[in-house]
């Protein structure tokens, strides 16, 4: 029998009592080692070897001796050093925004009047639409720019300006499903085209409007200022266009979206719109990120790769994104769905930490953000507006792109045909690989089989506890209210969940190392364990690809790689073993998989850390994040395992990260960290809505049965109220807030239906609210249709927004209504939700339901109610407000208004 090829269960019966030590009692002479086998034609290479561990007498002058292991402490610093590196690299990638300043020459953008134009609109303040700031204010600055630019325009181009105030009506999956209601809403739509006119055109997008209380510089008052710059560029340019440019500043898109529906659907200048560009927002400032593109039209992938200056795309932000895990939305979904026009979707994603918040602020934006979002913008509308494939573009439907920049600094992009032949082919080699090792004759390889798949549930049992143990920290953290511990100091969550994965992943690594695998040869070991781990990237690889998500690429990059690394270093590996030269070449193989994997990673964080300080009070944040620490870990360590089993010992190392793991635990536990600042340079408020209310409620008689006043308190994160009691004793538990079973959505004035994610609200007594303008409701007809259904029609006379809920009664059913497409949608938990909004002037609100009742009810057949929401002007405010809002931390940011609400029975 040759010496490599003797199973572990056999060694361990023959050598007895040997130990690890190498004290063996019948020590082997060394033999030579069996003749060299090719493992693939790229680099060479050879079989994998295993042995017993021999004693320090039958192994000496063997350079190679299976005893002699990597330094634990040269190991563990090389690796961490080498991370750190990556993360260096990462981190200049992303603050180099630009390659080169603003020049201010004449054809190129210039940042520096876009923050003008920045500045004067959110010098406007907050711009809700329906108030005098968003329908006049805003409306007449833009139009006085572009009048300008108008002015100032080259003979070459055409401007026409129009302004648009659609009244129309939809439904959307968004949040649930609900359906929104629209009346004299504001668009400004600028027409650039060729003197001649043009019968094709890109669309640029930007919305001008805010969220209540926040001055919305990110989200998206610098987006409509880009695009003014641009709009001046293009129309002062002495280079002719092909096709019109249309820029549409809308006045509603924080009324989900509603402005863009209002234009592609009713504008006569949609007819034209071949495909678009929209500029949204989830952060301030930082890179634009290209999150969506299409649907199916890789022509406009390629555009941009071909034009944009400063690139920063993933097809992994766009299919994360596309999952519907982020709770948000663009009106790149209005296009595509209502006017099935392909486009491109960009956003800023850093430091949505102050994302629709006071903080908001044209100061915190950089120019050099303003100058590459410009750069690029400018560049795509000018290609587009240039391009062939305009003209026709639904003939280049065919097919998703595979697309990821690199580093910032150009864009691969390839169809996403291309990338599953790509993937197999990789699948493939290393099916080769693998293949020639397990399907070897059982003489040779009889313990490589069975060591393979053993190390294969050893390393899945370790990824499971690893989760396990994180999961069990955050669940524990949570229940004691110290969730969020690292809202504030990200890198606790790394030194408390990241420790403790990555510890116990070595933990069991070492376990098996010295209970299973006891004689075994540490560089055979290593061998079999990266094998284990490319089996595993290339599992995933075939199931990401099966399923046609073009994210696949990245599994195919940590599998080629990889494989390719190791046939490379298979036999310098085998003559010197893990010496200092192997690591370095390994680490230099593993450049481009762990590079691109960290700057992935820290897109995830940046993009999902902020969002979790607003998910609401029934998802514990740190449990999410934990799991995607851990999972991140997984991937991480992957092709590290195996240095696990090359090392000499792994204790120093455990014990420092469970040290670190434990000291930030008990700093966590105590309360050291708290979640968030009220930081001037970098805030991290706490979001709070508090809504002056009074409520009504009337049975079918229409007599008042119920009335209150108060000021319902929502927080928007796990916390609720815990971190504000101390400071506004008013609001504790003996406060909660009860469902009103019987009303809709509990009875309290929702303004998006978002009940589902926040149980925990508050309701603190308070006087009765008094708008000037009150909102009116009523019955107008009450009808018998032919097919034996109730035809209720109403009348809503209010303010600008206002939210109304149906639920019908037991044996009775919603069959339609005037609304959307005629076809109700429910929300979650089965009540029905419409969401109202009018611009200046509108007229009454009429609308009708009709409800099939198939068994008389003496209660009546349906349940509404009504709430009207004042986030402008004087009647947005109250004197109980404004002092409860001041015992507020500086750390929070209390967004706060007046509003109604009105139940009746039908």
């Amino acid at each position: 029998m040759e010496w490599g090829s003797e199973s572990a269960a056999v060694r361990r019966h023959r050598v007895g009592g040997e130990r690890r030590d190498g004290s063996a009692a019948f020590p082997q002479p060394a033999r030579e080692a069996p003749a060299q086998e090719p493992l693939a034609d790229a680099c060479g290479g050879g079989g994998g070897v295993r042995t017993r561990k021999r004693s320090a007498a039958g192994s000496a002058g063997a350079s190679r001796d299976a005893g002699t292991g990597l330094s634990e402490a040269r190991a563990a610093l090389g690796l961490a050093l080498y991370l750190l590196a990556l993360r260096t690299l990462v981190q200049l990638s992303l603050q180099q925004l630009v390659l080169r300043g603003a020049t201010g020459h004449h054809g190129e953008f210039d940042a520096r009047q876009a923050r003008d134009y920045l500045e004067h609109i959110t010098s406007i303040g907050p711009r809700t639409t329906g108030s005098p700031e968003n329908e006049i204010l805003t409306v007449h600055y833009l139009l006085e720019q572009i009048k300008l630019i108008e002015n100032q325009s080259h003979g070459l181009h055409k401007i026409s300006v129009d302004v648009q105030r659609p009244t129309g009506s939809f439904s959307i999956d968004f949040l649930g499903g609900f359906t929104s209601y629209y009346d004299n809403i504001t668009n400004v739509v600028v027409k650039l085209e060729p003197r001649d006119g043009a019968q094709h055109a890109v669309l640029a997008n930007c919305h001008f409007d805010s969220v209540a209380n926040s001055p919305g510089a990110s989200d998206d008052a610098v987006s409509c200022s880009v695009m003014l710059e641009v709009l001046r560029v293009l129309s002062t340019s002495s280079e002719a266009l092909r096709h019109a440019v249309i820029f549409l500043f809308n006045g509603a898109e924080e009324n989900v979206l509603q402005a863009s529906h209002g234009f592609i659907t009713q504008h006569p200048w949609a007819s034209l719109i071949r495909a678009f560009i929209n500029l949204e927002a989830a952060g301030v400032g930082g890179k634009e990120l290209v999150f969506q593109t299409g649907p199916e039209n890789p022509w406009l992938v390629q555009a941009y790769v071909s034009a944009a200056k400063h690139p920063f795309a993933s097809v992994v932000a766009q299919e994360v994104f596309q999952s519907g895990i982020i709770p948000s939305d663009t009106d790149f979904r209005i296009y595509r769905d209502f006017g099935n026009i392909p486009g491109i979707d960009l956003a800023f994603i850093e430091n949505g930490y102050i994302y629709h918040t006071k903080y908001d602020t044209a100061d915190r934006i950089l120019t050099d953000s303003i100058q590459r979002a410009g750069d690029n913008i400018l560049a795509v509308l000018k290609y587009l507006a240039t391009s062939d494939m305009l003209v026709s573009s639904s003939k280049y439907q065919h097919g998703n792109m595979v697309f990821f920049d690199v580093l910032g600094l150009f864009v691969i992009a390839y169809p996403s045909r291309v990338g599953s032949i790509i993937n197999y082919m990789v699948v493939m080699a290393v099916v080769l690989y693998l293949g020639k090792k397990l399907l070897q004759p059982k003489h040779k390889t009889a313990n490589y089989t069975k060591d393979f798949f053993c190390g294969l549930g050893i390393t899945l049992i370790s990824w499971f506890t690893s989760l396990v143990t994180v999961l069990i920290i955050a669940v524990f953290i949570s229940l004691i209210g110290q969730s969020l511990s690292w809202y504030n100091h990200f890198y606790v969550s790394v030194c408390l969940y990241g420790t403790a994965a990555v510890a116990k992943i070595i933990f069991i690594h070492s376990l098996a190392k010295r209970y299973y695998y006891v004689n075994a040869n540490d560089h055979y070991l290593g061998e079999v364990f990266f094998d284990i781990s490319l089996f595993v990237h290339c599992g995933s690889l075939t199931v990401l690809t099966y399923q046609g998500l073009c994210s696949a690429f990245i599994s195919a990059v940590w599998v080629a790689f990889p494989l390719l690394t190791k046939l490379c270093m298979h036999k310098d590996f085998k003559q010197r073993g893990a010496q200092g030269k192997f690591i370095a070449f390994y680490l230099l193989g593993m450049f481009i998989p762990y590079l691109y994997a960290l700057y992935l990673i820290w897109a995830v964080f940046e993009m999902f850390t902020p969002i979790l300080g607003r998910s609401g009070s029934e998802i514990p944040p740190d449990v999410v994040l934990a799991s995607i620490l851990a999972g991140c870990t997984m991937i991480l360590s992957s092709y590290f395992i195996n240095f696990i089993y090359l090392a000499k010992s792994t204790k120093k190392t455990m014990l420092t990260l469970t040290l670190v793991c434990t000291i930030t635990f008990l700093l966590v536990c105590s309360g050291t960290f708290f979640p968030y600042s009220s930081n001037p340079a970098s805030p991290k408020p706490k979001r709070v809505f508090l809504q002056h209310v009074t409520r009504t409620f009337r049975d079918l008689d229409g007599n008042v049965v119920k009335q209150d006043s108060g000021i319902w308190i929502n927080g928007f994160d796990y916390t609720g109220m815990s971190h504000i009691t101390p400071h506004v004793p008013e609001i504790n538990d003996t406060i909660r807030a009860h469902c009103e079973e019987n009303a809709p959505l509990c009875g309290f004035p929702w303004y998006l239906p978002v009940h589902f994610l926040i149980r925990k609200n508050w309701y603190l007594p308070a006087p009765e609210v008094s708008p000037r303008t009150l909102a009116h409701f009523r019955l107008i007809s009450k009808e018998q249709t032919p097919w034996d259904s109730i035809k209720l029609t109403f009348e809503a006379i209010g303010p600008s927004h206002m939210s109304f809920y149906v639920r019908p009664h037991k044996g009775s059913t919603l069959s339609q209504w005037s609304l959307g497409n005629g076809t109700p949608v429910t929300s979650k938990g089965g009540d029905y939700f419409v969401f109202y909004s009018h611009g200046l002037q509108a007229s009454a609100w009429q609308f009708w339901i009709e409800v099939q009742v198939l068994e008389e009810q003496s209660e009546g057949i349906v349940t509404v109610a009504i709430a009207a929401h004042y986030f402008s002007g004087e009647d947005k405010k109250s004197s109980q407000l404004d002092t409860l809002k001041k015992k507020f931390p500086d750390w929070t940011f209390p967004s706060a208004w007046v509003c109604t609400y009105d139940l009746f029975v039908f």
